[in-house]
């Protein structure tokens, strides 16, 4: 079932007062009754209904290899997720890890695989930055800029979020011992054994910024590319100050960020890394808030 499909589920369920696990107690009349659909739309819900018999198998698989669920409904999902995204936020997210890292204050870092001096030098200095003040960091645990400042937090043993867009369950048997010390969580929209694909990119690239408190573009191309998109989507939505790495041979990318409207981050970056909160929110001050909105599940 997909978002459009289980936004307006959402909706009828709360105004017949019932949550979705509830569905599982309802026979195909009292679905089609309670929530006002038509037949074809309560058939199709009670079919998927059938299943639950193997997807509980399926959960469990996934729980043997540390792999959980949480859903809009449950208390532990992301808040920043339902006050940020509203209907747009993913009903179901697969994690492993320590979860209460999901939306605690932290930086965004983002950027491409191919970086220069320059941007390597950011990535490990936010990372480090992060755990040194305890902030978790928040990336798309790919290579380059992502693992390079996700690296350098948990070296500096701070904690990291990595919001992935594929192969949860591999990354998963990569990364035991920061899990295992409660310093990660890896987490994903997408189905754990999920391989890459360039729309599965895209589409959680939002889902990095809005953990964050503050994001910062290491690197990107101009008008193009998943960096861009989600710099540009984040700077619309005004989800969260967004700062780029500004230096005398930054990306084009990069300029036409700063033109619209992206705060710079400089290079090198003069105070003490335990410093980078405070000094961000000193230049986010100036910047406009959005107002929180209720949300669904």
């Amino acid at each position: 079932m997909t978002l459009r499909e289980w936004n307006p589920l959402v909706r009828k369920l709360q105004a017949a007062s019932l949550r979705p696990a509830d569905l599982l107690n309802l026979s195909h009349a009292d679905i089609q009754t309670q929530l006002e659909l038509s037949t074809e739309h309560a058939t199709r819900i009670t079919q998927l209904l059938e299943r639950s018999g193997a997807l509980a198998i399926a959960l469990e698989r996934l729980n043997n290899l540390g792999i959980f669920t949480l859903t809009r409904a449950d208390k532990d999902y992301p808040d920043r997720y339902r006050q940020r995204l509203k209907d747009s936020a993913p009903a179901v997210l697969f994690y492993a890890g320590e979860k209460a890292l999901l939306g605690q204050p932290g930086i965004a870092v983002i950027g491409s695989r191919h970086l220069d001096e320059a941007g390597q030098a950011c990535a490990k200095f936010v990372g480090n930055a992060c755990g040194l003040s305890g902030q978790v960091l928040y990336s798309g645990g790919a290579k380059g800029v992502d693992t390079l400042s996700m690296d350098s937090a948990l070296d500096a043993r701070g904690t990291a979020v990595g919001v992935l867009a594929d192969s949860l369950e591999r990354a998963v048997r990569g990364s035991k011992e920061a899990i295992s010390r409660g310093d990660l969580c890896l987490v994903t929209p997408y189905s754990p054994n999920a391989g890459f694909s360039v729309g599965a990119a895209m589409g959680r690239n939002r889902l990095i910024y809005c953990l964050a408190d503050y994001a910062i573009v290491v690197a990107s191309d101009a008008e193009t590319g998943g960096t861009w998109a989600g710099a540009t989507e984040t700077l619309k939505n005004n989800w969260v100050p967004v700062f780029v790495l500004e230096h005398d041979a930054m990306p084009e990318g990069n300029k036409l960020l700063l033109q619209k409207g992206a705060l710079a981050f400089p290079h090198p970056f003069k105070e003490p890394p335990v410093k980078l909160p405070e000094w961000m929110q000193e230049q986010a001050a100036s910047l406009p808030s959005q107002p929180s909105q209720p949300s669904l599940f």
